[in-house]
């Protein structure tokens, strides 16, 4: 995996994990000004995640590392985006949606967690020369 530097949020926690993973998916966006879009394609979506915190889980730890990651390689890899229902038909899996979809199911998961990390940050990379940023409204969580 290719080192990238990304834009960081401010913030006041103590502690921030950055976390780099990648997963291959196809997708596609059911609409004509999606242009070439529009036809099933696949990518190899590199994620960078910002976790922050002001606790440590019992182990030491922000947050597991393996959990993160496999709340999204597992459920998506070699899948098709559309075919989740997440992605629906007001939510066609573009690398935006993605993005915000990724956020909230790392969220979700953390809200369980008894330190109550938080998930800052999404960065979606879907080909070597574009990304996006998601981050959450404040007092959305």
């Amino acid at each position: 995996m290719i080192q990238q530097f990304y834009p960081q949020p401010i913030h006041q926690f103590q502690y921030e994990l950055n976390k780099d993973f990648h997963f291959a998916a196809a997708h596609y966006i059911p609409h004509d000004d999606a242009k070439k879009c529009k036809n099933v394609h696949g990518h190899t979506y590199f994620l960078n995640l910002t976790i922050v915190g002001n606790d440590l889980n019992h182990t030491g730890f922000l947050v597991d590392f393996k959990k993160i990651k496999e709340i999204v390689h597992k459920k998506y890899d070699h899948q098709l985006l559309n075919d989740f229902p997440e992605f629906n038909k007001l939510n066609y899996p573009s690398t935006e949606v993605v993005a915000r979809v990724i956020w909230k199911s790392i969220q979700d998961y953390l809200d369980q967690e008894s330190n109550k990390p938080k998930c800052i940050q999404v960065i979606v990379r879907e080909t070597p020369t574009s990304y996006v940023v998601y981050r959450p409204k404040k007092g959305v969580n």
